[in-house]
């Protein structure tokens, strides 16, 4: 159908698109273009979890959660979370394992998150961006579910990381 650029932004691109849905209707539908992103569960050791706090102007203050951001132009998204890992919080995973990935908000964007587990972590230089105010919360990975069922995580990408992470090890036993 027709689709206008309506503002193209630092990161993102708003669009509205004239589309014909399953059903025949054609409506006018806004999209927010997104990369993509990858995100990280940091693991320490067998027991603890690299976690973070971070500054988010959109939610009004800080958020405990884990690492991730977007990918670069023809980056994968294993090179991405390797790199975001890195400059969030100053490690280098030796071993990535691919949890998933998810839509984040489907009615309006069309991000998709890839969702890693990160081992064998080695001390490398911390590369935080202009805008990244980042507290690193190193703790038992039982806190880190924990504090989903208190609500103190409770951004999806984190959510999901957390619970697809806890189900790796549950296969593992």
């Amino acid at each position: 159908m027709g689709e206008e650029r309506v503002h193209r932004g630092a990161r993102f691109e708003l669009i509205t698109e004239t589309v014909e849905l399953p059903n025949g209707r054609r409506v006018d539908l806004d999209l927010v273009r997104h990369p993509g992103a990858s995100a990280i569960v940091p693991f320490l050791d067998a027991n603890r979890v690299l976690m973070i706090r971070q500054y988010r102007f959109a939610t009004g203050g800080e958020l405990l959660e884990i690492p991730a951001g977007k990918l670069d132009p023809g980056e994968t998204p294993e090179v991405c979370a390797a790199r975001e890992l890195i400059e969030e919080t100053g490690y280098r995973a030796g071993r990535l394992e691919k949890l998933g990935a998810i839509w984040t908000s489907p009615g309006f964007t069309d991000e998709v998150i890839h969702l890693f587990a990160a081992f064998d972590l080695e001390p490398d230089r911390q590369a935080l961006e202009p805008d990244e105010i980042i507290e690193l919360v190193p703790m038992p990975f039982d806190e880190a579910l924990e504090a989903i069922r208190r609500a103190e995580v409770f951004d999806g990408k984190s959510l999901a990381g957390l619970m697809l992470a806890a189900r790796l090890l549950d296969a593992r036993g």
